[in-house]
């Protein structure tokens, strides 16, 4: 029992654990996309291009995915029995997709040297655009 007498509801604290988990995730997302629209406008001058590129775009695709599984998990009531099973499926699904996609940014990230030399942002930066 908490606090004033009421109890824990378990399907409103797994609809809003899905909720914050889904904001942490338009954060990724967003880093993702900042990340591949910098090694679009290097282009292979970026010693990992082709590398990178397919990480970036491998960890986006899985992104879109889990939330996809993730809106499909916020229709489920776990509280029903026959959506019990396939929540918990759903959820470990997401769990396995989650860390797969912390390993592609994580190999990513040790890809990504461009950072490392102030010399190719800057001319990024000041690359003159049509």
């Amino acid at each position: 029992m908490q606090e004033g007498g009421k109890t824990l509801d378990p399907n409103r604290y797994a609809t809003k654990k899905t909720v914050a988990q889904g904001m942490l995730d338009v954060a990724l997302l967003t880093a993702n996309a900042s990340q591949l629209k910098y090694v679009l406008e290097v282009g292979e001058q970026h010693p990992y291009y082709a590398v990178m590129l397919g990480l970036i775009i491998t960890s986006l695709v899985l992104q879109g995915l889990t939330a996809v599984l993730l809106g499909v998990l916020t229709v489920l009531n776990i509280k029903k029995p026959h959506h019990q099973y396939p929540a918990e499926v759903i959820n470990h699904v997401v769990m396995g997709l989650n860390m797969l996609i912390m390993a592609f940014d994580g190999i990513q990230t040790s890809f990504d040297k461009g950072f490392l030399h102030p010399e190719n942002f800057t001319n990024t930066l000041l690359k003159k655009r049509p």
